[in-house]
């Protein structure tokens, strides 16, 4: 018998591993609302189908001494357990699939380390937008979005990825390929936005990053740990034609005033921001490579330039943000890059890592935003289940970090994900969070 494939684990991957936390699992949530029901046979066919498509998703952690160099992926070419499963309607059904998503991370020994859950919504209803968690300690608030009468049960797909082995857009195109199977419709992606290239340049005036950046200030923590979670539809902001500026640094701009805000409300001093924005340049058609593919940069801003006048932080934050886009450097930054070359066993490096990133963890950025973008696939399901009308993900939000915030647009609304560490935030600070973010987004549309 041929032994299985084995792939050393990538600087991504591998650090990962070295600091996994159990009490904050690094899993990543990808909600997708469907208007119409699935058939069981039918989407298991379809999505084991779209992994042997796609086989490099089909991996477990390979058994290795505590002595050996590399953590390796070993590819199994058949899935370990079955990946799809099927809740039926219910009241709190949702809700306690998004639970599931933040707080059980799918086993890296099993392959793949991915899981699918259909949640059946009752028939003339979708899904109301909400979250996990608590009590909010805000006052009720209309839905922006509010639910729409559906002749149909609607379904809801909730992919629940292990961050360590993969990424959203990666899982995102196998999904795209399910439901080509399931629907035997064409989900290429559409051609992304065309803009004019503009020539690297150097962010004039960008801060140092010497110095700790603001951490997000702390409002009432939740006594259990692990991840909240809230969700939320918005309009789409306007940007006038021909505008400098994208809809990503409308999203940066509104990140780093609700963070400012919130921080002002509660004490803290002011401090420059940064916040750490993914880059994929992989191709979204099925040559996509799988696994963790983003790069990251940071993205820095000090207390006077976000009382400037909009136009002038908007353009500002552009220049800076396709400055950043331009640098080639590894995904996690030459240090990472360093510590995971090969010179010591993986256990003593291990340490290591926990130890550095113990150390470093005043210098880790005040919070990600992770902006999708436009849904590239159709995610159409066919003729009875239909189109997907709403994606949401959402990345993971351990401290020191403790506040993620990821954006995707679908059917011309903004989809809002905002996640956070219970040991910084309640579910109440997460609503009154969102309500900024609403405003500041609003700010924004400036005319031209």
């Amino acid at each position: 018998m041929t032994p299985p494939t084995r792939i050393p684990f990538p600087v991504v991957d591998e650090v990962s591993r070295h600091c996994l936390q159990e009490e904050e699992p690094e899993t990543v949530h990808i909600e997708v609302h469907l208007p119409g029901p699935l058939d069981e046979p039918r989407l298991r066919k379809a999505f084991t189908e779209a992994l042997h498509r796609h086989p490099r998703i089909l991996m477990r952690e390979a058994a290795g001494s505590r002595f050996r160099r590399r953590y390796e992926w070993e590819l199994t070419g058949e899935p370990d357990t079955e990946v799809v499963t099927f809740t039926p309607a219910g009241p709190r059904a949702l809700r306690d699939a998004r639970t599931r998503a933040l707080a059980e991370a799918p086993s890296l020994s099993m392959s793949p380390p991915i899981r699918l859950e259909a949640v059946a919504l009752a028939a003339g209803m979708r899904a109301a937008r909400g979250g996990t968690g608590g009590r909010s300690n805000t006052p009720p608030r209309r839905a922006a979005h509010p639910p729409d009468p559906s002749p149909n049960a609607g379904t809801v797909l909730v992919l629940t990825i292990n961050h360590t082995a993969l990424d959203g857009p990666a899982c995102l195109r196998i999904l795209a390929t399910a439901a080509e199977l399931y629907g035997g419709r064409d989900n290429n992606p559409a051609a992304p936005p065309t803009r004019p290239a503009a020539p690297p340049q150097q962010a004039p005036d960008t801060p140092t990053t010497w110095s700790p950046p603001a951490r997000v200030a702390q409002g009432t923590p939740d006594p259990s740990p692990g991840n909240g979670m809230l969700v939320t539809e918005l309009p789409l902001p306007h940007r006038p034609k021909g505008s400098p500026y994208t809809v990503n640094d409308q999203l940066m701009v509104t990140t780093a005033l609700t963070i400012a805000h919130w921080n002002r409300e509660h004490g803290a001093r002011p401090r420059p921001l940064r916040i750490t924005m993914p880059v994929d340049d992989r191709p979204r058609d099925t040559t996509m490579p799988i696994g963790n593919g983003t790069r990251l940069v940071e993205v820095p801003f000090v207390p006077v330039e976000l009382k400037a006048e909009m136009p002038t932080l908007l353009r500002r934050t552009a220049e800076r943000t396709r400055a950043l886009k331009a640098l080639t450097r590894p995904q996690l930054g030459h240090g990472a890059a360093l510590l995971t070359t090969p010179w010591a066993p993986v256990a003593a490096r291990a340490a290591l890592t926990r130890g550095l990133r113990r150390a470093a963890a005043p210098w880790t950025s005040t919070t990600l935003l992770s902006n999708i973008g436009r849904i590239p696939y159709p995610l159409d399901f066919g003729e009875e289940a239909g189109r997907a009308h709403a994606v949401w993900f959402s990345a993971p939000a351990r401290m020191p970090r403790g506040l993620t915030v990821t954006t995707a647009s679908t059917a011309g609304r903004l989809h809002l994900a905002l996640r956070w560490s219970r040991a910084l935030l309640s579910h109440g600070d997460g609503a009154h969070l969102r309500d900024l973010f609403e405003h500041y987004l609003h700010t924004t549309e400036v005319a031209p």
